[in-house]
């Protein structure tokens, strides 16, 4: 039995010859939710990028299970930053969220009733029920947001990626955020988060990564986030003052 869901081996990506990863061996186990943990220009989307094949890199792999991306890609879900998204596309929420379908009846075939149905229970659950007509471009970025997670939601994936889902949200949106991020590693799912706020970390994580192009420690939340590794990370003293519950 594979001990490892996902492993990256000997990763090394750069962008016109310069490193923007480094040599990265990365092995994450299912059902936990992990941060990737760093300054900016450390690398953070770029690592998942390449490890969502969107990005090539110069040497390296990435197994899912023990196998590539391409024979697992049915069971990968992910939400890139909202500000990599044309929002001006005249699109319906519901039909968005559809799109989350696509990857279990193709490209050619229409939605059916059990995926209208499907998408309909995935924006309920992301509380956006109201506004299913709403044409895309005229939502708040938190909304936008949590229609970019219901469209992952309704993949059914085992395994989500998320790009700074919590990047220009209001604190209820965060909230709800979270607690639905928290409700899918209960139900055994992996969820790899692109996340900025240390703060945070220890509250909404049970695993981190901390990376600065290298990767500089991963694993447990309580073992890993420590003043010593933040600052190996850094490169500087970093204080994290622990939000008051």
């Amino acid at each position: 039995m594979q001990k490892y869901l996902i492993e990256v081996e000997d990763m090394t990506v750069a962008y016109q010859e310069k490193p923007v990863l480094w040599d990265i061996d990365l092995k994450i186990p299912k059902g936990i939710l992990m941060a990737i943990v760093g300054p900016n220009g450390a690398g953070k989307s770029t690592l998942i990028k390449a490890m969502l094949n969107l990005i090539k890199p110069i040497s390296g792999k990435v197994l899912f299970n023990g196998k590539s991306y391409e024979s697992q890609r049915r069971y990968i879900g992910y939400v890139p930053q909202r500000g990599s998204v044309d929002w001006d596309f005249p699109t319906s929420v519901l039909d968005v969220v559809l799109m989350g379908t696509y990857g279990q009846i193709g490209w050619i075939k229409r939605p059916g009733k059990k995926q209208k149905e499907m998408a309909l229970n995935a924006i309920k659950e992301v509380g956006m029920e109201t506004f299913s007509q709403r044409q895309i471009s005229q939502l708040s970025g938190g909304q936008q947001q949590r229609v970019f997670l219901a469209r992952a939601l309704v993949q059914d994936a085992d395994i989500y990626f998320m790009d700074e889902p919590f990047q220009g949200v209001d604190a209820k949106t965060e909230k709800a955020i979270i607690h639905i991020l928290k409700k899918l590693r209960k139900r055994g799912k992996t969820v790899i988060v692109v996340h900025h706020d240390l703060q945070t970390v220890k509250e909404y994580f049970d695993w981190v990564t901390l990376l600065n192009t290298r990767l500089i420690k991963y694993g447990n939340v309580d073992e890993v986030f420590t003043d010593e590794n933040l600052k190996m990370t850094y490169g500087s003293s970093v204080r994290v003052l622990s939000r008051e519950a």
